[in-house]
């Protein structure tokens, strides 16, 4: 064997040792956060503490590239990494990770785009945005005994196959088991098996995500604001997604964001919440704070859209489980000054039933309200359990039993714009599809 044989041997096992050392840095995303017309939110989470950067460049214009700062992981952050990418309004983007120094490779694509500035210039822009609930991914050194919760995994591929400009998780998005929700280090870990998840990684390169919790990422099943960790969840979760704000400082996941002509007010049913079927103190769901801060916010918004995001059911009339029947007196205070307000676009996407639904309420000298309830995504699917549940406001039809997502599309022309919600299975066939128009919403 030659001298330089040897050399040339070297020198590639060598490059191919540093390669799989830095793939082997990387534990899961990169993720794309929110997205707004001047920044964009970046996530990406390693195995140790590293240094952490990202490229990126508009697609149309590949030569610029530009560099956002580097961060370096730490063990104290589940060795996270949040980083804001600044860009121009309108623009498509490509991007690439960067651990340590050494670019990391993909198979998938890694886009992400600002949003369009379009108001005074041009009709508001066509976009569509997937939506669900109920995501499980197994372990099964702590799940329980029997078969896996979790399946249908193809989902993640489905809902990438149609191409939504974001997606908006609906709570219960993780699962803590009984190992995590009594400590800081089950509630990270968690959150890290969750992501790390292989099929979940090339959804989470190239669609822009944003979030709300339900109880399975809030606490143990059905917690309330008696939850003694809930300070540990509510950190995991901003560790772990990017959404653009946060209402109450150090209180709640409640929050808001606007995508074209729509507005999405990221509701907390948690945090707040006193104990199911209390008759002591504030009976409250959302509670006093939230619903004034929600239609404030429904008041002033000019939205042609406005989504009301939460974990539980809001328009369904029975009384069952945890949903916002159980608590009359707020619901009927948030519901009459709603319509009292004159406030129009009110829609709300709701999750938690591990079936989909969609519920219509007609009210008197006032638009419609629709309820359009999305779930599981992969946990365990009701099936035709709950089919015959007397929910008033169910439209004929619209009961899904078995894992599932929607997408929405929003188009057409101001003052005529139009919402198209169509709900897939886990291999991306069409279940039932429905369109409301904003003139119907006013």
């Amino acid at each position: 064997m030659s001298q330089k044989f040897i050399v040339v041997f070297v020198s590639v096992l060598f490059n191919g040792l540093q390669i799989l050392a830095q793939r082997n840095l990387l534990q899961s995303g990169p993720m794309v956060g929110y997205s707004a017309m001047k920044e964009v939110g970046l996530w990406v989470q390693t195995t140790e503490s590293a240094t952490v950067y990202f490229i990126y460049f508009d697609k149309e214009n590949p030569v610029q590239r530009f560099k956002t700062s580097s961060l370096i992981t730490v063990k104290e952050n589940a060795f996270v990494a949040q980083i804001i990418a600044e860009v121009q309004p309108s623009k498509k983007y490509q991007y690439e990770l960067y651990i340590n120094g050494k670019k990391i490779n993909r198979p998938y694509p890694l886009e992400f785009q600002s949003q369009i500035l379009w108001r005074w210039r041009a009709e508001p822009p066509s976009f569509k945005f997937a939506f669900g609930s109920c995501n499980y991914v197994n372990e099964i050194e702590v799940d329980r005994a029997g078969a896996p919760y979790g399946n249908d995994f193809q989902i993640y591929t489905s809902i990438l196959n149609r191409k939504p400009d974001f997606m908006i998780w609906g709570g219960d998005n993780i699962y803590l088991r009984e190992v995590d929700w009594d400590t800081r280090t089950g509630i990270l870990h968690r959150n890290t098996h969750t992501r790390s998840f292989p099929g979940l990684q090339a959804l989470l390169a190239s669609v822009h995500h944003y979030a709300i919790w339900d109880d399975h990422d809030f606490g143990p099943n059905d917690a309330d604001r008696s939850y003694t960790l809930k300070r540990n969840t509510l950190e995991a979760f901003k560790l772990f997604w990017m959404n653009p704000s946060y209402t109450f400082e150090n209180e709640g996941i409640t929050g808001s964001f606007v995508w074209g002509d729509a507005e999405f007010f990221l509701m907390d049913d948690r945090y707040f919440r006193s104990p199911n079927n209390s008759n002591f103190g504030e009976v409250a769901f959302f509670g006093e704070k939230q619903v004034q801060w929600l239609l404030d916010a429904l008041k002033s918004s000019i939205a042609t859209f406005k989504f009301v995001v939460c974990g539980g059911q809001i328009i369904n009339t029975e009384p069952h489980h945890e949903n916002y029947a159980k608590y009359q007196t707020e619901r009927q205070r948030l519901l009459q000054a709603i319509q009292s307000e004159n406030i129009p676009g009110v829609l709300f996407l709701t999750g938690d039933r591990h079936y989909t639904e969609l519920s219509k309420m007609e009210r008197a000298g006032s638009y419609p309200l629709y309820d359009f309830t999305v779930s599981p995504l992969t946990s365990g699917a009701s099936g035709e359990r709950y089919i015959d549940e007397k929910n008033q406001w169910r439209v004929p039809g619209t009961y899904f039993g078995n894992r599932n997502f929607c997408i929405f599309e929003i188009s057409g022309k101001s003052k005529a714009r139009v919402l198209k919600a169509t709900v897939f299975d886990t291999h991306g066939k069409e279940i039932w599809t429905r369109e409301i128009s904003e003139n119907e919403l006013k």
